[in-house]
């Protein structure tokens, strides 16, 4: 990215500060505010679906001018149910506990100074994502719950969806009272935003990538603000020996078909060879009766005629699209091997019926979110249980696996004493 000019930074800076000017009433709101304001922007989002939906369209006829791929189309689009679901999203988030204040250790000391550590929030939160205007109100909400202003960097792709959504949350905190600054966007600054929001070191707590490896990877070695990593999804699933049919094929077409645009969609299936005469012909055709393109390896080739052949390229491949690579593995050793190579650590799940082979897959991949005998669609804040979610973290440190309320809060420690001094 370009430094940026002064103009630019001076503006993209003032909505950075106004959010953090923000924070400070925003972390002091008690928990039937923030859960009444997250009411009222629900409300406000099904007010203007309309004018959502059409800043939309404005925004998918560009991408298609532009050359935005199918996968990320998907991502962008929204029409009326979609933003209804988005409305029902933030009432989930709204209802979920308030993650703020909890008392998560507690002590006194001898001297008799008592000690407690409690969840405090961040203060702003910052987010830079790519045509996923639903991101704009999940973390924005879950900011909100846990007491944080948010600076949001949507992506040009999403300008209009983006802009009609922020307006709509502001007004919504305008009228309850709430400072509305508390929601910013940078988007209208272009890539000069997302740098200004990288750079924000100290008026930033926190910033949170989500898209593209190549986005997270500019974020992650660009930014002087603390990143949570989130990581692409090469995801992979391993059809063990005993792996029973049914759950096979249920299991993959549900993993690739169900949405493939999105980071939990299974990329890779690895097949152990003891299987593959019984497995591989007939998922593939439920693939294929799915409208998947199979990209095989030559013992795949071999049992599906119409499948094009896989390049090196393929496994490290987050396809986001109707594509998928399948191998055949000689055992399951071979193909943890695969996962330790090619994973980007999300998700990984295992098809058998081997409850030695469930255990040791379970133990010994190393991902965020570990899985026997389901879809790896699961992998989903809401699905998880945590409302919306910020993100699906494949980083080691703080969060890790979908990231929802309590992974944007921070912590302090609170000291009262009755005048002691340390010898």
């Amino acid at each position: 990215m370009t430094t940026p000019t002064v103009s630019v930074a001076a503006g993209a800076r003032q909505r950075i500060e106004r959010a953090h000017d923000a924070a400070r009433s925003i972390g002091l709101l008690t928990d039937v505010e923030k859960a009444d304001a997250l009411r009222a922007i629900a409300a406000a989002i099904e007010a203007a679906s309309a004018d959502i939906v059409a800043a939309n369209a404005d925004d998918l006829e560009r991408g298609i001018r532009d050359g935005l791929t199918d996968g990320l189309r998907d991502r962008l689009r929204l029409d009326a149910s979609r933003v209804q679901a988005l409305a029902d999203a933030v009432r989930d988030v709204a209802e979920l506990p308030d993650p703020v204040g909890r008392v998560l250790d507690e002590r006194t000391l001898p001297n008799g100074v008592h000690l407690q550590k409690v969840s405090v929030p961040f203060g702003v939160v910052g987010s830079i994502y790519e045509a996923r205007p639903n991101v704009t109100v999940d973390i924005a909400a879950l900011a909100l719950r846990s007491g944080n202003a948010v600076v949001l960097r949507g992506g040009t792709a999403a300008l209009a969806t983006n802009a009609a959504l922020v307006a709509a949350m502001r007004s919504a905190l305008a009228d309850r009272g709430i400072d509305p600054e508390a929601i910013q966007t940078v988007d209208e600054f272009g890539r000069d935003g997302a740098h200004a929001l990288m750079q924000a070191r100290g008026l930033v707590d926190v910033l949170v990538p989500r898209g593209s490896a190549q986005l997270i990877e500019t974020v992650v070695t660009q930014s002087a603000v603390p990143v949570i990593e989130t990581g692409a999804g090469v995801v992979h699933i391993v059809l063990d020996s005993s792996a029973p049919l049914e759950w096979a094929q249920q299991i993959v077409v549900n993993a690739k078909a169900q949405r493939p645009s999105v980071c939990n969609a299974v990329e890779t299936v690895l097949v152990v060879r003891d299987a593959a005469d019984r497995l591989v012909p007939p998922v593939a055709a439920a693939l294929q009766d799915a409208g998947v393109t199979i990209h095989g390896d030559d013992a795949v080739r071999a049992l599906v005629a119409d499948a094009v052949a896989a390049t090196d390229a393929d496994w490290s491949t987050e396809h986001m699209s109707l594509d998928l690579s399948m191998r055949v593995v000689d055992d399951l050793d071979k193909a943890l091997e695969h996962i330790r190579r090619y994973s980007t650590h999300h998700t990984e799940s295992i098809v058998t019926a081997d409850d030695a082979h469930a255990e040791r897959f379970l133990a010994e991949v190393d991902s965020a979110v570990v899985m026997a005998n389901a879809s790896t669609r699961f992998t989903d804040g809401g699905e998880f249980g945590f409302g919306a979610e910020v993100g699906i973290s494949t980083q080691k440190l703080h969060a890790r696996g979908p990231m929802g309320l309590p992974e944007l809060t921070s912590t302090k420690w609170l000291a009262r004493g009755s005048g002691q001094i340390r010898a």
